[in-house]
């Protein structure tokens, strides 16, 4: 397997790129950066399979169609990696030997320019026109004419993956060390790459991250992990991250993207077989995160394969819990099976079906899907919880106290506000999660009248929490006043 690893040369643009073999610190992964985000909302680019090798696709309806601009990667020029610039129908390419192209007219067979030779596969395109930037080492404000080198004091060890933010001047770096096999050090930069630091370090037993992309927001981004797929999203700068969605196996996910709208998301799914005689692309469109999707088949050549897949937005509650299922399976699909307990009886036969669990509790949920000759399944263990209700689910007044919260949605702080009535005493303010679990207690003063304070959303043991639904309570003289505020990270 071919390994890398890489050290800047500072007194110039030259960049070292090693190529070893045998035992090293990163893995060089050819199949990842295989789809790329175009200028505008819909617009995507990806690297797939043609009648007759591989070709540069482009679609302007999120995958569900696409058009091949150039069928001649097998014999022309083998790109690796692609990106999109944000001028439209700018597009980046680069190959093996170590060269970068340009394409005014997207990818169009005969457009590519080249523009350089050197630097690393993992581009990522800029926040602005024109800017591209070559892994962590350097970037372009002109196209790819010239290059700034980035100093990148504080890196170490070695590189697997790295993107921007949205944010200017933030990057990150996803690195390893040699001989520390278990662990991933993730490191931030607030200057561009000129320098580093510790953001946060993975066990990847226990918290696998391997693929970055990042969201519309500033500090959003997705890591999609191997082995089995894991999408996650953080919308703090990776110090925290949220498990949206696993992927079934039976297709080769070879690629993730952050889209262009608030939510938005994309994965690449190929599969190929009998000497590539069958070949299929498939591409996942998500608008809420990742947590569901619609599939695409923009590209396919022989026999389909079977694979299913599916998840809910909501996955926890309080009884009685509706939940609605979305499935997005593939195959040349006969009939449908839900077990939604995996308890043995089919519970449902309906493509996408909508289930109320009564009970409290883990529920473990098994789709089967049928062709004429075949069947696949997928089982999602303890996907769903049932939550028994609590007294903190939703808002109550009491007469003679206002209680409210600004801003609220927030990120990072919020202040709480009270007016409570000269008569009343023992005034303390908690905060609970949706489960009724009690996340902080705030302190305030204790009497009547009007106050606030402000609440940085952390947890008692000073811990950040995740983003969701809280709610505030007020309780003065044994009376209740109960609010809801929505915290977004």
């Amino acid at each position: 397997m071919l390994k890398r690893s890489f050290n800047p040369d500072l007194s110039g643009r030259k960049i070292i790129l090693l190529l070893l073999v045998g035992l090293c610190i990163t893995s060089l992964t050819f199949a990842d950066y295989r789809i790329t985000r175009g200028s505008d909302i819909g617009e995507i680019y990806f690297i797939g399979p043609t009648a007759t090798g591989e070709g540069i696709y482009y679609s302007t309806d999120f995958g569900e169609t696409a058009t091949c601009m150039d069928s001649t990667l097998h014999t022309n020029i083998y790109f690796m990696s692609i990106c999109a610039d944000l001028t439209p129908g700018f597009l980046y390419g680069y190959s093996m030997p170590e060269n970068l192209y340009i394409s005014y007219d997207y990818g169009q067979y005969g457009s590519w320019q080249f523009i350089c030779s050197g630097g690393y596969w993992d581009i990522n395109s800029g926040r602005n026109e024109g800017e591209i930037f070559n892994s962590i080492a350097e970037h372009s404000v002109d196209y790819g004419d010239n290059f700034i080198t980035h100093s990148l004091y504080g890196f170490f060890g070695g590189l697997h993956d790295a993107e921007i933010d949205n944010q200017s001047n933030i990057g990150y770096a996803l690195v390893s060390q040699w001989g520390i096999n278990d662990t991933l050090w993730l490191l931030i930069s607030y200057d561009n790459f000129g320098s580093l630091e510790i953001q946060n370090v993975y066990n990847v037993n226990e918290n696998p991250i391997r693929d970055l992309s990042r969201g519309t927001e500033n500090g959003e981004l997705y890591n999609f992990a191997d082995a089995p797929k894991k999408l996650k999203y953080s919308c703090d700068y990776g110090e925290n991250w949220e498990l949206h969605n696993v992927l079934n196996y039976g297709l080769d996910y070879k690629d993730m993207v952050g889209g262009r709208q608030e939510g938005e998301v994309y994965v690449y799914g190929y599969y190929g077989a009998n000497m590539l005689t069958i070949e299929h692309s498939y591409i996942f469109h998500s608008t809420d995160y990742g947590k569901t999707f619609s599939v695409y088949h923009p590209f396919s050549k022989g026999e389909e394969p079977l694979v299913a897949n599916f998840s809910s937005a909501v996955t926890e509650g309080n009884a009685p819990l509706s939940v609605s299922f979305c499935n997005y399976s593939v195959g040349n699909i006969q009939s449908y099976e839900w077990d939604f307990d995996n308890d043995g009886v089919v519970d449902s036969y309906e493509e996408e079906p909508e289930y109320t669990y009564q009970d409290t509790g883990y529920y473990s949920v098994k789709l089967t899907i049928y062709d004429s000759y075949e069947s696949n399944e997928f089982l999602r263990e303890n996907y769903i919880h049932v939550m028994g209700s609590n007294a903190v689910d939703e808002e109550t007044d009491h007469s003679g106290i206002i209680l409210n919260n600004k801003p609220n949605p927030f990120k990072n702080n919020t202040s709480i506000n009270y007016e409570i009535p000269l008569n009343m005493h023992a005034v303390y303010i908690e905060i609970y999660n949706i489960r009724g679990q009690l996340v902080r207690e705030l302190d305030v003063e204790n009497t009547p009248g009007v106050g606030s304070i402000s609440w940085d959303g952390l947890d008692n043991y000073g811990r950040k929490i995740g983003s969701g639904i809280y709610f505030y309570k007020l309780t003065a003289d044994k009376k209740e006043t109960i609010k809801k505020m929505v915290l977004l990270r």
